[in-house]
């Protein structure tokens, strides 16, 4: 949170941008709105998502910040860093549009069915 905190001009996003990176890294089944403002101890995810939505603060200089940060302690000149977040698997079936995913390292072809609104 150090490397980042400059990035907020305000003490209140500055303090639930560490209770929403504290929530990503829990341990948490589910991670949404209500998950991490729960595990923040907050009653409605109205707050975390001000902070993502409205709040002021220097997005460019935290991705520079971050960016910096993972080469410094996994660079190699001659190393590739991927990243690939498609072995996590979906398991909703009330998102709007779900359709056939491929997972990716899990090796599965997953078909969620859409929720009818009927």
């Amino acid at each position: 949170m150090e490397l980042i905190a400059g990035r907020f001009g305000r003490v209140e996003p500055r303090r639930r941008v560490g209770a929403y990176l504290r929530g990503l890294l829990a341990g948490l089944e589910r991670k949404n709105g209500w998950t991490l403002a729960e595990h923040a101890g907050a009653v409605s995810p109205d707050g975390m998502q001000r902070l993502l939505r409205t709040a002021g603060w220097d997005v460019d200089g935290v991705r520079d910040d971050l960016r910096g940060y993972v080469l410094d302690e996994l660079g190699d000149p001659a190393g590739v860093f991927i990243v690939d977040e498609t072995g996590f698997v979906k398991k909703g079936t009330r998102s709007a549009g779900v359709q056939r995913q491929y997972t990716g390292t899990t090796v599965q072809d997953r078909h969620p069915r859409p929720v009818s609104s009927t």
